[in-house]
């Protein structure tokens, strides 16, 4: 378990507690609609399917999308968390709580934004979004815990959220440029795509070395990046020097994690908590 404090609660504490419940029960309902199980239309056909599968040559395959089911039990099993007696004044969750509430409101209005086709308002929300998760990952990095549970609810609902997320906002962005009708300068989409692939395995490789080896954001980046691989190779656009780049990706990225985060443990086994999933 995470170290106790023995402050009580404050009626800040509890307004952040609460913010957060209800931020994680909103993103669950406007998840549930966006993916078009109330009867909608799913993100994917929704905004004239520019975020589909075949869309782009950056769009990940439609079994991607099934990692949203993980973050969102992660996701409301930390408002769940953060009520407990020994984390109601933890300092990470003082620290962390408004960014987390903050980060599935800005999740709902992503949603929002391509149900009414406002598939170029998408770009500046979901960028935002990953910035928040950005700042919600550095503060998991710096206020660490030595429990098991928060290690499994917190860090790793963030890691595999901002993972996500950072392979989300560059599809999202290559979605709306090609919406826009960008043809790439005459450059060949090819080209473009593994351009676009390397530049996202650079950003995982670095979010490998700065996180220590932190092996949620890995997951969720690597499930990601897969399936742009899966999606190239199975159907159209077909892209094999897309795929292929995406799966050397992917390899990189889990070798660089895996030794940073053996590097950590050797040099301080206290820094990275064994049982953590971040």
């Amino acid at each position: 378990m995470a170290p106790q404090t023995q402050q009580p609660a404050t009626g800040g504490d509890y307004a952040r507690m609460i913010v957060v419940a209800v931020s994680a029960v909103l993103a669950v309902v406007g998840s549930f609609i966006g993916s078009g199980a109330a009867g909608g239309t799913p993100i994917q056909d929704a905004a004239g399917g520019a975020l589909a599968a075949d869309a782009t040559l950056i769009a990940p395959g439609s079994g991607a999308f099934s990692i949203w089911s993980v973050i969102y039990v992660g996701l409301l099993a930390y408002a769940v968390w953060q009520f407990f007696p020994g984390q109601r004044t933890a300092e990470r969750h003082r620290a962390l709580g408004y960014w987390v509430a903050a980060s599935l409101i800005l999740n709902a209005a992503w949603i929002l934004s391509i149900q009414f086709d406002q598939l170029w308002l998408s770009v500046p929300v979901i960028v935002v979004l990953l910035l928040v998760l950005i700042r919600a990952f550095l503060i998991t990095r710096r206020l660490r815990t030595d429990g098991t549970i928060d290690a499994i609810i917190t860090d790793g609902t963030i890691g595999l959220y901002l993972g996500w997320v950072i392979i989300a906002t560059v599809a999202n962005i290559t979605a709306v440029l090609v919406e826009a009708g960008f043809e790439g300068f005459g450059i060949d989409p090819d080209i473009w795509g593994v351009i676009v692939i390397v530049i996202a395995g650079l950003i995982g490789i670095g979010l490998a070395l700065f996180g220590e080896g932190r092996l949620a954001p890995t997951a969720s980046l690597c499930w990601g990046i897969g399936w742009v691989a899966v999606a190239r190779l199975t159907g159209d656009p077909l892209s094999t020097p897309t795929a292929v780049t995406a799966i050397a990706a992917v390899v990189a990225i889990v070798i660089v994690t895996i030794v940073a985060r053996l590097r950590a443990t050797t040099e301080d086994p206290d820094r990275v908590p064994a049982a953590s999933a971040a």
